[in-house]
């Protein structure tokens, strides 16, 4: 069954490990990768990655990528979102901070920032306007 415009959107609001996937060129498969993302209803989308990533680098050449964000309890559902590039902006420990809040305990964050705003690299953020959307709610099996 088809999710309604808010059910998707508070899904995609929650914690899920995104699949992001982006076009990788003639004759290659797209570019799918596990990423962390933040996402309120009614926002843009965004996501943090290195400035020399080949991901990176794919998403500014096709201005545009996807995610996909599933679960299997106590339902089988999923939401997949589509849509341009509508900015970035230079990453900061502030945003780092708040994405792996989303996904870290809470003794665990500060660890993580530290290490990975020394060792990741130069990161930014990509921002992603919503545009087209899949989504499903298969029940239980």
């Amino acid at each position: 069954m088809t999710l309604t415009r808010a059910e998707r959107e508070q899904f995609l609001a929650e914690p899920h490990i995104a699949a992001l996937a982006v076009d990788a060129g003639a004759g290659r498969a797209p570019l799918t990768v596990p990423i962390w993302y933040q996402y309120a209803p009614g926002g843009d989308v965004w996501i943090m990655t290195g400035t020399t990533s080949r991901k990176y680098e794919l998403i500014k050449a096709a201005g545009r990528f996807s995610l996909l964000v599933d679960r299997v309890e106590p339902t089988i559902r999923y939401v997949s979102v589509e849509g341009p590039v509508v900015g970035t902006e230079p990453a900061t420990r502030e945003r780092l901070r708040e994405v792996a809040a989303r996904y870290l305990p809470a003794e665990k964050v500060d660890g993580y920032v530290e290490f990975a705003w020394a060792n990741h690299g130069e990161q930014l953020i990509v921002h992603l306007r919503p545009e087209r959307w899949v989504s499903s709610d298969l029940g239980s099996v």
